[in-house]
């Protein structure tokens, strides 16, 4: 039995140790910030080697026109360092509204839409695959129905899910899935509520979560698109990966409708939320109401262990809004770059905790 002495300086040592086990959990990671001004990129994570890496693809620069869109690459190590270029997405052009997802060493690259200089959109099928440790393109085989501006995510480390978006002149319902190792398509259960673009969304576990985005005005064109507040949570089946149950959810934490950033972790057994806006826009921050876009500062999650959602930070520092999606690696929630207040395409890698405040 230890002493009254020694008991006390056990003590003392255990809360120190606990103390600083805290402090580290609550320590953010540092992440440098993006080599250029950057807003509607397509964005993943990626484990390798025991490290996460963050990735940025294309996307569209502090002059938010058509030939400021970019076709590069990035990469850079969530525990610090430079970004680090990698080999430019093929093609002459680079594309917005493109989703990307990081799977066993590769980068999946789908979809998008191409600008012209009258400011036409024309949405694309691509599917470019990088080899990352060789820095290599190649190509998959192209998405069945073309969309921009979907909602993706990863089941079972082999299948990519795109969920809904804009195709050519519509927003659709579809919801397609990539097996990664066969290299095919397939049509899955269609989305159960109204077709929409600009959502945000993730796929967590067997789960699909996903909310609000825009489609056409039934009004009339004044303004041609209106947000919806729809809320949707899908099953996916555990036999057959294109059976989908929908099933509706409570409204959000918020009043961001658009382009909201997000991302899931099986892990932690949520999907993360964070800025965007309360009105759709234009890729150059200006609504179809034909008044400013700004971003929301809220930051929530939908808990799939208590089916609920939960506010993490109603006054989310330096807000953005069009940054892709949310990076939801183990350490942090990593949003980058974007627009910021006043519609300014930002350079800065914003770290949140995951952390009710």
């Amino acid at each position: 039995m230890l002493k009254s002495k020694q008991l006390s300086v056990f003590t003392i040592i255990l809360l120190l140790v606990v103390a600083a086990g805290a402090l580290f959990a609550a320590s953010l990671p540092e992440v440098a910030p993006f080599p250029t001004p950057i807003t509607n990129s397509a964005v993943t994570g990626l484990k390798m080697k025991g490290q996460w890496f963050l990735f940025s693809l294309m996307g569209m620069g502090a002059k938010k026109a058509w030939d400021d869109v970019s076709n590069s690459t990035y990469g850079v190590s969530i525990e610090g360092g430079d970004w680090t270029a990698l080999r430019s997405v093929p093609g002459a052009a680079g594309r917005l509204g493109a989703s990307a997802a990081g799977l066993d060493g590769r980068i999946f690259l789908l979809g998008g839409y191409v600008l012209d200089s009258r400011g036409g959109e024309l949405t694309v099928p691509d599917n470019n695959i990088l080899e990352i440790s060789e820095s290599q393109w190649g190509r998959g085989a192209d998405i069945p129905v073309p969309v921009a501006d979907a909602v993706s995510g990863i089941y079972r480390e082999r299948y990519i899910y795109l969920i809904g978006g804009w195709s050519k002149t519509e927003a659709v319902r579809n919801v397609q899935i990539y097996d990664t190792e066969k290299n095919t398509w397939e049509q899955a259960t269609p989305m159960a509520g109204t077709p929409v673009f600009g959502h945000a969304g993730a796929v967590v576990g067997d789960t699909i979560i996903y909310v609000d985005g825009a489609h056409r005005n039934p009004a009339g064109d004044k303004p041609r698109f209106v947000v919806s507040d729809e809320c949707w949570l899908g099953k996916i089946d555990h036999h057959d990966p294109s059976k989908i149950v929908w099933s509706k959810l409570p409204a959000h934490p918020g009043d961001a409708r658009y382009r909201i950033s997000a991302g899931g972790l099986e892990k932690d057994d949520r999907a993360y939320f964070s800025g965007g806006s309360a009105s759709p826009y234009n890729y150059d921050g200006m609504g179809y109401d034909s008044k400013p876009a700004e971003p929301s500062p809220v930051t929530f999650a939908y808990n799939l262990h208590t089916s609920k959602w939960e506010v993490i930070n109603d006054k989310t520092p330096n807000p953005t809004m069009d940054s892709g999606a949310l990076i939801a690696a183990p350490q942090a929630l990593v949003i980058i770059g974007g627009m910021e207040k006043g519609q300014k395409v930002t350079a800065r890698v914003t770290v949140l905790s995951k952390q009710n405040k």
